[in-house]
């Protein structure tokens, strides 16, 4: 009886013992650790095994017992659903919270944003702004980059440059990404849109892809009203067809770009300049394209509405980007007198808000 009593009795310890290691493992996994890293990017590289990456988050201070991470993730964790990452790890954070932050596969990355309408300079400028390179690289060998048109030979044979096939919007680009990586990355974000049935489309309306992009380009900068874009493809069809100049100012901008004068304000010697892309004195389309394309200007341009204008203006009554159209010369003076009240408007007012110099 006697043995049996001090077997009860050791199992009993032994139980108390496990009890208590347990909770103690549980309680350091679960406790709130604060650190001084919480500002600072932590780097986990692929293939490194979790014992490498707690001990590595123990000697940042992240976690406080090393052992106490090793044990709860061999008893209830799960490494395999770790990844390789940045991570910036809140304080204070629980050891339990670290693993969950490591399943997220955080990577530090830089936010582009391309805007719609950016001509290929925007964008150049924009990238050499944001993804500073170590030797440094400027915005005109970032340009000289986008010459390389391999990418989109297949859609568009004709295109010099890159111009219209970088597609718009925001990209969480990695910071050690290089200028070429992120061209590449934003002509794949168009070829994503561009939909094969788009080429049988151009050719069906007698364009290649290379002027559909170019028109595109065009309906891009003259509205942001997504609904006016099919109209004003159907004013360019128009005109083109009476073989009137397009008149659109954004191409005396993007030649003053071109030629490395733009300084934000359109001269008259912009709208005299001898150039292809010139629709104040040219007829037909640019040679290429103006600025980057949305999907909605793609569209209208593939989907034109048909209309009788020739002509449009800005809706200054409802000054909300939108436009007056027009059939007749006569009436769109109107609305143009009306627009340059406007404009005179805005003139004043600007001038009376400034400081007596």
């Amino acid at each position: 009886m006697s043995l049996i009593k001090g077997l009860i009795v050791v199992l009993i310890l032994l139980a108390v013992a496990i009890g208590g290691f347990s909770f103690w493992i549980f309680r350091s996994v679960n406790a709130a650790v604060t650190h001084d890293k919480a500002a600072t990017y932590i780097k986990i590289e692929k293939g490194t095994s979790p014992r490498e990456t707690l001990a590595k988050l123990a000697a940042e201070g992240i976690i406080s017992s090393e052992f106490a991470a090793n044990i709860f993730l061999r008893t209830m964790g799960d490494a395999s659903k770790w990844q390789a990452g940045e991570f910036q790890f809140r304080s204070p954070i629980s050891t339990v919270e670290v693993f969950k932050e490591l399943e997220k596969g955080e990577e530090r990355t830089i936010k582009l944003t391309i805007p719609e309408g950016f001509t290929r300079f925007d964008i150049a400028k924009r990238i050499a702004e944001k993804l500073p390179q170590t030797p440094p690289i400027d915005d005109k060998a970032i340009l000289t980059l986008m010459d390389d048109t391999t990418l989109i030979k297949d859609i568009s044979p004709e295109a010099k440059n890159l111009e219209g096939y970088m597609y718009p919007t925001t990209y969480n680009v990695p910071r050690d990404a290089t200028p070429q990586e992120v061209v590449k990355m934003m002509v794949e974000q168009f070829r994503k849109f561009w939909k094969p049935d788009w080429t049988a489309k151009a050719k069906s309306l007698g364009r290649t892809p290379h002027e559909i992009i170019t028109i595109a380009s065009l309906i891009e900068t003259e509205t942001g009203v997504e609904s006016e874009r099919p109209i004003v493809a159907g004013i360019i069809n128009n005109r083109l067809a009476k073989n009137i100049p397009l008149g659109i100012d954004q191409t005396n901008v993007y030649i003053a770009k071109m030629l490395g004068k733009w300084d934000g304000t359109i001269h008259k010697s912009d709208l005299e300049v001898d150039s292809p892309y010139n629709t104040r004195i040219k007829t037909g389309i640019p040679p290429g394209p103006i600025s980057s394309v949305t999907e909605s200007s793609i569209r209208a341009a593939l989907e034109p509405q048909p209309n009788d204008y020739i002509f449009y203006v800005r809706n200054v009554d409802l000054n909300d980007g939108s436009h007056w159209f027009y059939a007749s010369a006569a009436e769109f003076e109107k609305g143009k007198a009306k627009y340059q009240q406007y404009l005179e408007q805005l003139r004043r007012e600007k001038r009376a808000a400034e400081p007596n110099q």
